[in-house]
Parts: structure tokens; sequence; C-alpha cells
């Protein structure tokens, strides 16, 4: 089976056991929705830097929720199978797509609902749309990879937030900085432009370092 049929199947896999265990989306659904709601209830109208800010707040705290279980919920004998099954490479590329695909739903319902509640002070959408679909896969890769390091360590979950902190900080400082473009209107801001290219280089550097580094935490 080459590399593709297997990442296919092993994300028809993920999305079969998500679907069956409904609790862990729907969780992460609840948490999304109710903390849109609980900032509307709190400030009613907000704008400009507060609205950025506390929308990637939300997204970066849904994100940690919603992929640190990718390896931290497998056991040791269920990794044990999928070695015989899968080639290293295959599994952390399904865990990876899986993780995209799932918080981009997560930052389009989080948008749409910030959005309706919260107003939609955006005057460049072109530009905060990408950022949003740029932070998505930036902190799905991440997490991911994150997640993969602590399973390692006793399924240590304390892990993630240190040892995602050094990366996580310089996309979040990218992504707000995009956005308050996107607020304001800018376009054709040479500046944007490159911070957009340095999220790619950095979701890039880390999909090449999964490449290398899992295949040797996967014999481990």
């Amino acid at each position: 089976m080459n590399l593709l049929n297997q990442v296919f199947h092993l994300i028809q896999k993920d999305l079969l056991l998500e679907w069956r265990q409904k609790y862990a989306f729907n969780g992460i659904l609840l948490y999304v929705i109710s903390t849109v709601v609980v900032v509307y209830l709190a400030f009613m109208d907000i704008e400009g830097v507060a609205w950025i800010t506390l929308f990637w707040i939300i997204m970066l705290f849904a994100s940690v929720n919603a992929v640190a279980k990718s390896f931290l919920q497998e056991s040791p004998n269920r990794q044990l199978y999928y070695y015989t099954l899968a080639s290293p490479e295959a599994i952390i590329l399904s865990k990876m797509v899986y993780n995209v695909l799932l918080l981009l739903f997560l930052a389009t319902l989080a948008l749409g609902v910030y959005s309706v509640l919260l107003g939609y002070p955006v005057e460049n959408t072109p530009l905060f749309l990408t950022t949003v679909v740029l932070g998505a896969v930036g902190f799905a890769l991440c997490f991911t990879l994150i997640s993969a390091i602590s399973s390692k360590a006793s399924n240590n979950a304390t892990l993630m937030p240190v040892l995602s902190f050094p990366v996580v900080i310089p996309v979040l400082s990218l992504l707000i900085t995009l956005s308050k473009s996107a607020v304001l209107g800018i376009e054709g801001d040479e500046n944007a432009e490159k911070d957009i290219l340095v999220l790619l280089a950095i979701d890039g550097i880390m999909l090449v370092l999964s490449f290398i580094l899992f295949p040797y935490l996967w014999r481990d």
C-alpha cells in the first residue's frame, strides 16, 4: 500500500472514531460557542485590536483542546498495532491533514458565531480569511508534532504548552499583525505579503521536521 492510500485510510479511521466518540468533538464545539457567548455577554460590543485579540485567544485554546488528543489518546498497544500497518510518514501526515481539516471547521464556526454576536469590523476580507486559514494550518501542524513528542513522555499532557510556546508565539504575532492590516483595510501592503510568506515558511518547516523526527519517535 503506497503512502497516499495509507494516509487516506488512516484519515478515514480518525473520522470514524470521532463519529463514534462524539463527546470529544461536542466538547470542543461547546467550548468554542460558549467562549464566544461569554465574550459577547462581557463586552457586548468590541472592535479593532480587542476584536482581533479575543478571536485569536479563542482559536488558540480551541486548537490546543482539539489537537492535543491526536497522540495522547492513543494507547501504546494501539500505536504498536499502527506500526505494523502503516509507515510513520503516513501516520504523521494523516494526523496533520485530519487536524488541519478539524481546525478549519472550528475556525469557520468560531468566526461565524463571533461575527454574528460581536460584529465584523474587517475591511480587507480576503487578507483576513487567508490569515485565518494559515493560522489554522500552523496551529494544526505545530500541535500535532508536539502531541507526538508529548505522547512519548508517559503521555505527559503538560508538555504540550511548554514545548509549543516557542513556536506558537511567533505565529501568533504574525497572525495578529496580519489581522490588524485586514481590519484597517490595508491593500497591497508589502509587509503583509512578507508576513504571509513567513507563515508559509514556518508551516513548511514544521511539516519537514515532522517527517524527519516522527520516524525516530515512532521507533522509540
